[in-house]
C-alpha cells in the first residue's frame, strides 16, 4: 500500500528544495526529511524529491496555504537558500499566509547586504557550525549536520566488492561531488599524479557533476593524467545516482575532500560513516568530523604536498586505512547520527511556533 499523501493542512513545517540543479543542499535536504517526518508533521515542495521524501506540490501551498495550521497560529517555511527566503516572505507577507520562516546557514563568509536584510525580517536561523554562526549577524542555534548511519555503511567484504566491480588495481581512492576548482579536484590530481605511480594497486575514482563552464577546467586536468599515461587509474565516473552514491563511498578504502572552501561539507561524514579513513582540507566543519590521526587526517587547503604527504601512509598501507575507516564509522555512530540532527530541527520548530510537540 502507498503511503498517504501530505496534506499541508495537517503539517507543522514545509522545506522547499527550489532549486533546479542537484547539490549539497538538495542531499541534505532529501537526508533529513524522513527523519524529521518521524517526529513530527513535515513535508518537502520543490524538485529532486524522491519516492520516499514526504511531499506535497505548489498547488497545495496556493490553494491550502490560509488553512488553520495543526499547531499554533502558523505553519513553518525552513528554507535553506536565498530565493527560498524571498519566497517564504512572499508567502507570509503578500499572501498574508500564517507562516514563520526560518533558514539554515552552512556559509563560513560575510553575506551580502541583501541577505543580512532577509535575516532580520524572518522568525529564526540554524547555523551548521560554529564557524558559521560567528559570521551571523543575527541570534541563532547551532545545529551540527548529521549523517543516515543506516543508508551509508561499511561493505561486508571491501575487496571482494572491488574485483566485482571490475576496477583496476586491488583498492580505491575517492572523491565524491562536483567537479570544480572549488572543490580542490585539480589539488587532489596533482597529489595522485605523484603517488600513483609508487602505489600501483591504488585507483582514483572521481565521481560528480561537471557544469559547462567547469569543461575546460576538468579538460586540463584530464590533459595531465594522460600525459602521465594514468587515464586507466584515474577514473571520472560522471554524475552517479544519488541511491548509488552509498556504495561508492563504502568501496573505496580512502575518501579525500580537498576543497579550498566548504559550507560545511558533509561527504567526509557519509565517507566516515561507510567505513572509510579521510584526508580532508580543515574548512567546513572537517576539523570537528574527523579526528587528525585517529580516523584521518587534515591538511590545509590548497596544498599539494601536505596532501600528498597526507595520503601517502594509507596508500602504503591499506590495512591501516582500513582501522582508521572503522574508527571513523564508530564515531559516526556515536556522534553524528542524524537522528540526533533531526531531533534538535524538530525541538527548534516546536520553539519558534511556541508549541509542545509530542512524538
Amino acid at each position: 500500500m502507498a503511503p498517504e499523501k501530505p496534506d499541508l493542512r495537517r503539517l507543522l513545517a514545509v522545506t522547499p528544495n527550489l532549486h533546479w540543479r542537484y547539490s549539497g543542499v538538495t542531499s541534505t535536504i532529501l537526508a533529513l526529511a524522513p527523519h524529521v517526518a518521524r517526529l513530527a508533521p513535515v513535508a518537502c515542495v520543490g524538485a529532486h524529491l524522491p519516492p520516499e521524501t514526504p511531499k506535497i506540490s505548489f498547488w497545495q501551498i496556493l490553494s491550502r496555504g490560509w488553512s488553520r495550521p495543526p499547531c499554533g497560529g502558523h505553519r513553518l517555511w525552513h528554507a535553506r537558500r536565498n530565493d527560498e527566503i524571498i519566497v517564504g516572505l512572499l508567502l507570509k507577507h503578500v499572501l498574508r499566509q500564517p507562516w514563520k520562516i526560518i533558514f539554515t546557514w552552512a556559509g563560513q563568509r560575510r553575506q551580502s547586504h541583501f541577505t543580512r536584510w532577509m535575516l532580520r525580517r524572518i522568525d529564526g536561523v540554524i547555523a551548521t557550525s560554529e564557524a558559521s554562526a560567528s559570521y551571523l549577524e543575527v541570534p541563532c542555534i547551532v545545529i551540527h549536520h548529521g549523517v543516515d548511519i543506516g543508508r551509508f555503511q561499511p561493505l561486508a567484504d571491501r575487496a571482494a566488492e572491488w574485483r566485482k566491480a571490475g576496477l583496476p588495481g586491488r583498492f580505491g581512492v575517492g572523491c565524491f561531488g562536483r567537479i570544480r576548482a572549488q572543490k580542490g579536484t585539480d589539488v587532489l590530481v596533482e597529489a595522485a599524479l605523484r603517488l600513483l605511480p609508487k602505489y600501483p594497486d591504488a585507483t582514483l575514482l572521481l565521481t560528480g557533476l561537471i557544469t559547462p563552464e567547469n569543461e575546460d577546467f576538468v579538460a586540463g586536468l584530464k590533459a595531465k593524467i594522460a600525459a602521465a599515461g594514468l587515464e586507466p587509474r584515474i577514473l571520472f565516473l560522471g554524475e552517479q545516482p544519488r541511491e548509488k552514491m552509498p556504495h561508492w563511498f563504502a568501496l573505496v578504502t580512502l575518501y579525500v575532500a580537498p576543497m579550498r572552501w566548504e559550507g560545511f561539507g558533509l561527504t567526509p561524514l557519509e565517507a566516515m560513516a561507510s567505513g572509510t579513513a579521510v584526508v580532508a582540507t580543515r574548512t567546513g566543519a572537517a576539523a570537528q568530523l574527523v579526528a587528525d590521526g585517529d580516523t584521518g587526517f587534515l591538511v590545509p587547503p590548497d596544498d599539494v604536498d601536505a596532501l600528498a604527504a597526507a595520503m601517502e601512509p594509507l596508500l602504503a598501507d591499506p590495512d591501516k586505512a582500513a582501522a582508521m575507516g572503522a574508527r571513523a564509522r564508530e564515531k559516526a555512530q556515536a556522534r553524528h547520527d542524524i537522528a540526533q540532527e533531526a531531533g534538535k530541527i524538530v525541538a527548534f520548530y516546536a520553539q519558534i511556533l511556541g508549541v509542545r510537540l509530542t512524538a
